[in-house]
């Protein structure tokens, strides 16, 4: 079956495309720059999901055609953050390297540096791989993936004053009361009297990113199940694209998710004042994706 090439519906700061992601990008977006591509591509699983995605070797040939037409619609000082989680072996209790491998081929081929690689960490995520964990206990619950941040230059456009932590409490009594244990740590790491009793607005976040994505109430999920629409199965927590979103980018900056599934990205854009763009090739992920919106302008024609 022939997929369309289509805008589906706009919003007041995005638009939606339907239609496979290499075909809508040289036909529709080939010219346009942006300052954060954000996605979270189908995973090289070794078997097919309903959502999509390639398996085995294939999965590295497939995504490095990506590179180039990625890198050529980036701006000078944006960046490229990619999600891609873990893989295991077919029938083997080992990690198969195919994530790492993909966003290496990836990144070489857009000639990109890495910026840096942060950990999205998900407590809730459920005991896998059931066979060897659940049944035969000789391994651990599989509860991260990798987030990796590139740029065409080292020194992209970010702000991590905007993406700052409230102090812990310990760290508030400690600038209340100036005192610090300053000195020579056994790093050889030199603290100053006022290094950490200055209040700096909030606490530098690491780059292990924590968040659960066990909403079950959202307007997107009520949407979904109100017109019996699919609820996509791999949705993006909202706190890891946001996250990202004000750590790369300003208001009416221009972010696009080349594989947007439910469109958390254009979703936390929308409220966020960033322009967006969306592809995603599933005409019923999309349709459940305007759940996220109040303020939707539908394109196509339903059939």
């Amino acid at each position: 079956m022939k997929l369309p090439c289509r805008k589906y519906y706009t919003t007041n700061n995005g638009i939606l495309y339907q239609g496979d992601c290499a075909k809508v990008i040289q036909q529709k977006l080939k010219d346009q720059k942006f300052d954060l591509i954000f996605t979270s591509p189908p995973f090289p699983l070794n078997r097919s999901k309903e959502y999509g995605n390639m398996t085995g070797e294939e999965y590295i040939k497939w995504f490095k055609a990506f590179a180039k037409p990625f890198s050529d619609m980036l701006s000078d000082t944006g960046s490229i953050v990619i999600e891609i989680g873990n893989v295991w072996e077919k029938g083997l209790p080992v990690h198969s390297t195919l994530p790492m491998e993909a966003l290496l081929a990836f990144k070489r081929e857009a000639n990109l540096y890495l910026c840096e690689e942060f950990i999205y960490y998900n407590p809730a995520r459920l005991p896998s791989p059931i066979e060897w964990v659940n049944k035969k206990r000789i391994r651990t619950k599989d509860s991260f993936s990798r987030i990796w941040w590139m740029s065409k230059t080292p020194y992209p456009k970010s702000d991590n004053r905007n993406v700052l932590e409230e102090y812990s409490k310990q760290m508030k009594k400690l600038i209340k009361s100036g005192k610090y244990n300053s000195g020579i740590r056994p790093s050889e790491y030199i603290i100053g009297d006022e290094s950490f009793s200055k209040d700096n607005g909030g606490a530098i976040p690491s780059n292990v990113l924590i968040a659960s994505n066990t909403v079950s109430n959202s307007s997107y999920i009520k949407y979904c199940k109100d017109n019996n629409y699919s609820i996509h199965p791999a949705r993006m927590p909202k706190e890891i694209v946001e996250f990202f979103v004000k750590l790369l980018t300003v208001e009416n900056d221009s972010v696009l998710d080349p594989f947007s599934g439910s469109n958390t990205t254009g979703y936390v854009c929308e409220y966020l004042n960033r322009k967006w763009v969306g592809i995603e090739k599933n005409e019923e992920y999309i349709r459940g994706s305007i759940g996220h919106f109040t303020n939707v302008k539908k394109v196509a024609k339903d059939g």
